[in-house]
């Protein structure tokens, strides 16, 4: 892992704490170009915008794709605080994102490793490098502490 990668998690989980705040599941993406930088960000929207593709990755994703005037973006980095699933793997694989850097595992939905593999099937054209706990505790707490409120 890279020192861009840890700079994109902190900032992830700034976003995944915006995302608490506004009554959402508390998960925040970056997408970061080629050299490192951050070149988009998301967060989940989806009590916000009634919308129930508005996943962190999904509204980074788009708003990459934005920013380089292009969907293919090979050679890009997107750091998640939660294990993206099955929908957003689906989507990392379709804009061609290489790797994808996680905070929490999710057992329930998880799409990198825990319950499915698909951004690693080789049944598949085009797969990602995955690079699963980084800043894992951080990631955790938020959701934890965000579904014990609501309980």
């Amino acid at each position: 892992m890279s020192a861009s990668d840890s700079q994109g998690m902190l900032r992830a989980l700034e976003l995944a704490r915006d995302a608490a705040a506004g009554g959402d599941v508390p998960v925040g993406a970056v997408v970061l170009d080629p050299s490192g930088r951050i070149l988009a960000e998301g967060r989940n929207t989806r009590e916000q915008t009634h919308d129930p593709t508005g996943h962190a990755e999904i509204v980074a994703l788009r708003a990459a794709a934005a920013a380089a005037g292009s969907w293919n973006l090979e050679g890009h980095t997107l750091v998640v605080t939660l294990e993206p699933c099955v929908m957003c793997a689906g989507a990392i694989l379709q804009a061609r994102i290489g790797r994808v850097v996680f905070g929490a595992w999710d057992d329930k939905a998880g799409a990198a490793g825990s319950m499915y593999d698909v951004l690693r099937d080789r049944r598949l054209p085009y797969r990602a490098e995955v690079v699963g706990g980084l800043l894992e505790e951080a990631a955790s707490d938020l959701l934890r502490d965000f579904f014990e409120a609501r309980r």
